[in-house]
């Protein structure tokens, strides 16, 4: 699959330098039949380049000086092997200066698009194993307060899962604290219910040896680690398409972005884009931009929620902006520069994740991927201005967490597309 790999972002290096020297020099005659050859020329040497360089005995995605010098020996090769059909004559073109250029930008384009690649897996890879330990840290609930479910709780610590608590049928028992983990009383399931929901659900109860769980009844429900079930190659292909796609369609709204920016200026002097900080992958804080909609003041004091098209604190022209979903444009940005995606789960402020999390602490498995511009929670969920409809929004973010694909993530943007175009409000 990495040869693969290797051999198309060869091919689309390329062809790119044979469409680049067409458009620096003048028109070549012929040349839909040159780039013909050239292609072929290019397939058949990026892989004499391969087997030549042995890279394709030793496969590795990640960056290392070995697969770099291999890679970049394989690169020099196939344009060596370029340079001899540009001398032979097997392709002509009108001058010497179209087949160097051709060359160098061949070159140039071949090792910087598998640089990319490798360094982005690198980057990938060196968080991979923080993802799954923050993944794998589940909580649990503990059944006894007995010397044998001390001992249990701290071998559970060293197995990553993080004991919230001790379990009590003794009334005079709740609330104390036993070897820094504080007690509850618990009569029968519901009151366990009550507890876990308090808590903001828990993974799994244990129980030491000997501990017997009266009137469970069995119907405790537990909740199950959440992956992501994207490939490494998926969101390979994934973030070239979000690099792309933004950085054409920057270009492409440009003149509407200027627009809306004259707009907003216009209305009250006040700033063009609002840029306020939000969590993303890794958990790490980012700054995402929107076009200001509302009063410059709108936010001094505590955070609250936008409350829907009749919200005072919007501006005329926000409002016009929010309607036809105009003020996200800047957000192009935040895709381009690899903050956001076009499709994940919508960030969030610190102040209300801090919030979910209290009631359900599952919203930690989102930090595996990228927020996005657009998400599958708000396509069925619209916008969440209550604590309820967040925490709905979180299990629909999980769903699509789960079944994570690039099938997925088209039907999702195809949704998108097909709701703006009806008007859909959300």
């Amino acid at each position: 699959m990495v040869v693969a790999q290797d051999v198309v972002i060869s091919l689309l290096a390329s062809l790119l330098s044979i469409l680049l020297a067409r458009w620096v020099f003048d028109a070549v005659p012929g040349f839909a039949g040159i780039v013909a050859k050239w292609m072929c020329c290019s397939l058949v040497a990026t892989l004499a380049g391969i087997y030549i360089s042995g890279n394709y005995k030793d496969i590795l995605r990640f960056t290392t000086v070995r697969t770099i010098g291999k890679t970049v020996f394989a690169v020099i090769v196939k344009e060596v092997l370029l340079s001899v059909v540009f001398l032979i004559g097997f392709i002509r073109l009108p001058l010497a200066g179209y087949s160097i250029l051709t060359i160098l930008a061949d070159l140039i384009l071949t090792i910087s698009a598998l640089s990319y690649i490798r360094i982005s897996a690198r980057l990938w890879g060196s968080h991979d194993s923080d993802i799954k330990k923050l993944a794998s840290n589940r909580t649990a609930l503990l059944m006894g307060t007995d010397e044998s479910a001390i001992k249990l709780a701290s071998m559970l610590e060293r197995e990553n899962y993080s004991v919230v608590g001790l379990v009590t049928h003794d009334k005079d028992m709740s609330g104390r604290v036993i070897a820094d983990k504080v007690v509850f009383y618990c009569e029968n399931e519901s009151d366990l219910e009550q507890l876990m929901w308090r808590l903001g659900g828990v993974d799994c109860i244990f129980f030491p040896h000997g501990c017997v769980a009266p009137a469970m009844g069995g119907g405790t429900r537990t909740i199950e680690n959440q992956q992501d079930g994207m490939s490494f190659v998926g969101h390979v292909v994934k973030r070239s398409f979000d690099i792309i796609l933004s950085g054409l369609l920057l270009l492409i709204f440009s003149p509407l972005i200027a627009i809306c920016a004259i707009m907003v200026k216009a209305e009250d002097g006040g700033p063009v884009i609002y840029a306020q900080e939000r969590l993303g992958r890794h958990g790490k804080p980012f700054k995402i931009y929107k076009f200001r909609s509302m009063r410059v003041d709108a936010e001094r004091g505590t955070p609250a929620l936008y409350s829907g098209e009749e919200d005072p604190r919007l501006t005329r022209t926000g409002r016009f902006l929010r309607a036809h979903h105009l003020d996200e444009l800047p957000q192009l940005w935040n895709v381009f520069k690899g903050d956001m995606s076009f499709i994940g789960y919508r960030p969030e402020r610190r102040f209300y994740i801090d919030q979910i999390m209290a009631r359900n602490p599952r919203y930690r498995f989102l930090y595996q991927i990228r927020p996005g511009v657009t998400s599958y929670a708000t396509l069925y969920n619209g916008y969440t201005d209550t604590m309820d409809k967040m925490l709905t929004r979180l299990d629909l973010d999980l769903y699509y967490l789960r079944n994570h694909s690039l099938w997925f993530d088209t039907k999702v943007l195809g949704l998108t597309f097909l709701s703006i175009m009806i008007g859909k409000k959300f």
